[in-house]
């Protein structure tokens, strides 16, 4: 059976070679503290041709796919394709449902604010969009909340605030995003704002400039009436998954401080885990939206290659980060709209669920699935038993070849695209497309042998990522845990798939590692241009989560109740 979701540059459907997965960790020196300092200045006297850069290169094994026999059989694949095809459907908006707008129980465990609730607040003139932007903007700059935020502009947040009051007091709202509180990772253009992409601002440096344009998935829930209150804090220059950026400030993982909230998307993970938003934008090469939704306990997207913004990339995407499944839903549908400016986003057909009687598949790979500590694994395996044996999800085995060597070729890949001193060559580039090709082949070959399959893995093999003393001063390099986070989530920024990471239960913390349990999530990898399929999956999920795993769904002890704030503020305006 052919693939329904086919775009320009479909990878032939080949099964890979027969390889044998077996997990090596790294054995690399953390470095922290002075000896970090030395190496960094070392590393910027370090050129492409130095032999230094060239023994850092191979003991970072990023030259692995020139030792892989077999390559030439396959053409480099330098960009994971085109648009979904197009002429099976002319590019619309997808609608946002009535299901959607559903608001969850009063009593839930755990019940996060979602834009169906502020939408009712602001319907029924209990509060206001202008009421919930000044309970916010303090908390944006002062106070515990501060450290999630890289920037926010006063008077555009109370400009759009009073814009969007005045439409319900008018009962003319733009939609159920109109007055929603959101957020926008640092590396996301803005107009009127300037990208600080983590790093200390320097009006020396050409490149603090303010945006003269919003980028299209932000402006399209900006459109939509969403209310933007700033800018998120990142990792500096998204260059690695703790969050650690002893430059900006590091952003609170809510749920136990004592432990990082991911990154890149830092700022965001910590912002809603919070309650400050229900929504937030994020980019993703490495993991960097699943990475924090996951330590953080909230839903993340990784689109498909290009779905909702034409990047310069081949393996970052942005993409939705939200409170609840259904507001994950909601962001995607609006911000992955088609742009008739960008020929490549533009041309995406919408992305359509499988129908309600179509098979249900889940693939394990479980020689690497069940490298995960055994905390995750005990949350992640109960979750597939009940996906299993409650909603009719036929569980499979499948392998994937040479998920080490490929694993670092993505990590070669993304330094090379995002830095300008990689020690890299056209021949590497060159095998790693070929290895992008053999992977995407496999693939394919798998969604056709299992139509609607759903590639299943914990989100992140830890629980969490502990906070080490001394960090917050220089930050740290330890590569070792940096890879062996990334072990799951590389697989689809390399092959340009979607996934989607969704939390399924809690972990303790190690000992004397702080209060709070730690969120376990799952993640769900689907064909090209299965978004809709995935977030379906993670309203199953959250059913899960909310209803079935024991104790249900955890809050934060130091979650902001931002409308009982606009409450007060409103008492104290009087």
């Amino acid at each position: 059976m052919a693939s329904a979701q086919r775009f320009a540059g479909y990878p032939l459907a080949r099964e890979g070679p027969k390889t044998v997965y077996a997990y090596s960790e790294d054995k690399n020196p953390a470095l922290r503290g002075w000896p970090l300092v030395i190496a960094a200045n070392l590393c910027k006297s370090v050129t492409r041709s130095s032999g230094l850069a060239k023994l850092l290169w191979s003991n970072a094994k990023f030259g692995v796919a020139n030792d892989i026999a077999g390559l030439n059989d396959y053409n480099p694949r330098l960009q994971v394709g085109n648009a979904l095809d197009a002429g099976r459907c002319a590019p619309t908006k997808v609608e946002i449902t009535e299901d959607l707008r559903d608001r969850q129980p009063e009593d839930l465990a755990g019940r996060f604010y979602s834009a169906a609730d502020y939408h009712e607040l602001y319907k029924s003139g209990r509060l206001t969009p202008l009421q919930v932007a000044k309970a916010l903007l303090p908390l944006t700059t002062q106070g515990k909340y501060k450290s999630a935020w890289a920037a926010t502009n006063e008077p555009l947040v109370l400009a759009a605030a009073k814009s969007s009051t005045e439409r319900y007091a008018n009962g003319e709202p733009l939609g159920i995003l109109d007055g929603v509180p959101i957020g926008a990772k640092d590396d996301i253009d803005v107009e009127g704002y300037i990208s600080h992409i983590g790093l200390t601002y320097d009006p020396s440096e050409p490149f603090f400039k303010p945006a003269k344009e919003t980028m299209w998935p932000l402006a399209q829930l900006e459109a939509a009436g969403a209310l933007l209150v700033g800018k998120l804090a990142m990792h500096e220059l998204g260059s690695d998954t703790s969050g650690c950026n002893p430059r900006q400030g590091t952003p609170v993982n809510w749920n136990n401080p004592s432990y990082y909230p991911g990154g890149s998307s830092s700022g965001a993970g910590s912002a809603i885990c919070a309650g400050l938003v229900p929504i937030a934008l994020g980019t993703d090469a490495g993991g960097s939206i699943r990475i924090p939704s996951a330590f953080c306990g909230i839903y993340g997207l990784k689109p498909t290659l290009h779905r909702t913004y034409t990047m310069k990339s081949s393996v970052c995407v942005i993409g939705p980060m939200a409170a609840t499944a259904s507001d994950l839903t909601i962001a995607y549908r609006l911000m992955s709209a088609p742009n008739p400016e960008d020929p490549v986003q533009g041309g995406f057909a919408p992305s359509v669920p499988p129908s309600p009687t179509a098979k249900r598949t889940i693939g394990i790979y479980s020689a690497w699935f069940n490298q995960a500590s055994p905390a995750v694994l005990e949350a992640t395996k109960k979750a597939i038993a009940y996906f299993s044996e409650k909603l009719d999800y036929e569980v499979v085995e499948i392998t994937i070849p040479y998920i080490e060597e490929g694993q670092y070729a993505h990590g070669a890949w993304a330094l090379v695209e995002g830095m300008d001193r990689a020690c890299t060559s056209a021949v590497d580039m060159l095998k790693y497309g070929q290895l992008r090709e053999l992977l995407m082949e496999h693939l394919a070959f798998l969604f056709k042998k299992h139509p609607g399959l759903l590639i299943l893995t914990p989100t992140t093999p830890e629980a969490g990522w502990r906070i080490h003393p001394g960090d917050a001063a220089y930050g740290f390099s330890d590569g070792n845990v940096t890879m062996r986070i990334m072990m799951y989530i590389w697989l689809a920024n390399s092959t340009g798939c979607p996934a989607v990471s969704a939390p399924v239960g809690y972990a303790d913390p190690e000992p004397g590692a702080g209060r709070g349990k730690l969120p376990v999530s799952l993640m769900a990898m689907g064909e090209w241009g299965a978004e809709e399929q995935l977030l379906a999956w993670a309203r199953e999920a959250e059913g899960y989560l909310n209803d079935t795993c024991e104790g249900g769904r955890r809050r934060p002890e130091e979650w902001a109740d931002v409308v009982a704030l606009a409450d007060k503020a409103d008492e104290e305006t009087e």
